[in-house]
């Protein structure tokens, strides 16, 4: 039998998996997509209307569940000391393994009151993390005991680019830079694989802590992280900031009061534009050492940026400065891995690109 002859076949197979052999019909209700990012959690099902997003943030009174989501994140900062507000995704990689099912179990329950059982569940994971990091993911779905017709993962910055409209499977080169709250992912892409990808730990959470401590160390006053946010995506840009300010309320530090101040654009960039040096140089190393064909196909396409961050202002500008190429930006960033779930539960053409943790794909690309 050929390669050619077997790789259509596990297509196929993997096809009929997610139509559990009832006609395509059956996937609207049996395939689940699940990004869990940093600092939301994200949900697609095949034929649903809209991405659920919410923050992947659970509040717990001791050993029991508080809240989680949206409303757990209105808690941050503002918990008694009763109640523990936590984030379970660092870096990446799952943190808490149990505040991370009960999360997921707490959302499943909430938005699909039928339940999911039967269902086959697809869930991103980074790239550049270990295999142990990565089966994680798998077996924290697994273990939550939603009696599911399986578990596959696919890598997130092919998902990210299957929702930007990018076709992942054919021979040319492409460029995907996911900026998200703890990290900025960034990898080339060619023939369905990932040819190089490189993970560094700077992110929308590193910007909010500079912004917290140049505010404490120039102006006296104290902030919150959640202050910290709203600034960084009202006032935060990646070059030529405007004469602009808006009024926060923190903590003086020499008379423990609080105060209002107005705080500038320009302090904002001054305390971030250095991280904007580190995504720079990242994406620089990796175009170094990118082979010769593939980097024409990204000079002609140039660079797509997605996740949260890369909403700053000027972002596109102040890389397409750096790199000498054009950095296209996208109208959903923080959702475009839980759409492209979506598409590759809905293309059978796609199917391949998810695949069982205990069986995986032969990766050429490694």
């Amino acid at each position: 039998m050929s390669s050619f002859t077997i790789r259509l076949n596990y297509v196929n197979i993997i096809f009929a998996h997610f139509c559990d052999m009832k006609g395509e019909k059956a996937l609207a209700s049996t395939i689940l997509g699940i990004d869990m990012g940093t600092k939301n959690i994200k949900i697609s099902a095949r034929g649903g209307k809209s991405i659920i997003c919410e923050k992947n943030v659970i509040a717990m009174e001791g050993s029991l569940l508080y809240s989680f989501g949206d409303d757990a994140y209105e808690m941050f900062e503002k918990a008694p000391d009763n109640i523990t507000v936590s984030f379970p995704v660092k870096s990446g990689v799952i943190a808490d393994y149990r505040d991370m099912r009960d999360i997921l179990v707490s959302f499943i329950n909430k938005y699909f009151k039928g339940g999911i059982k039967g269902a086959t569940v697809i869930v991103a994971v980074p790239t550049d993390i270990s295999e142990v990091e990565k089966r994680s993911y798998f077996e924290l779905v697994e273990s939550c005991k939603f009696k599911l017709s399986g578990v596959l993962v696919c890598e997130k910055p092919i998902a990210a680019a299957i929702g930007l409209g990018l076709d992942v499977q054919s021979p040319s080169g492409m460029m995907i830079v996911d900026i998200g709250a703890d990290t900025t992912e960034i990898s080339v892409l060619s023939l369905g694989g990932i040819v190089l990808s490189r993970l560094i730990k700077v992110g929308g959470n590193q910007m909010a802590e500079s912004i917290v401590a140049a505010i404490k160390r120039d102006q006296n006053l104290v902030i919150g992280e959640k202050t910290a946010e709203d600034l960084l995506s009202s006032l935060g840009c990646a070059m030529d900031p405007e004469d602009t300010s808006i009024k926060k309320v923190g903590r003086n530090m020499l008379t423990g009061y609080p105060v209002s101040l107005d705080i500038s654009a320009s302090t904002v960039y001054d305390a971030i534009k250095a991280h904007f040096d580190e995504i720079s140089d990242a994406v620089k190393f990796i175009l170094e050492r990118t082979p010769p064909e593939l980097t024409s196909d990204i000079i002609d396409n140039g660079i797509y940026l997605t996740g949260g961050v890369s909403q700053i202002k000027n972002l596109d500008k102040y890389l397409s400065g750096e790199t000498d190429l054009d950095v296209n930006i996208s109208s959903t960033p923080v959702e475009n891995a839980a759409l492209g779930l979506e598409k590759i539960a809905s293309d059978r053409s796609l199917a391949e690109l998810a695949y069982s943790i205990n069986s995986p794909r032969n990766r050429f690309y490694k």
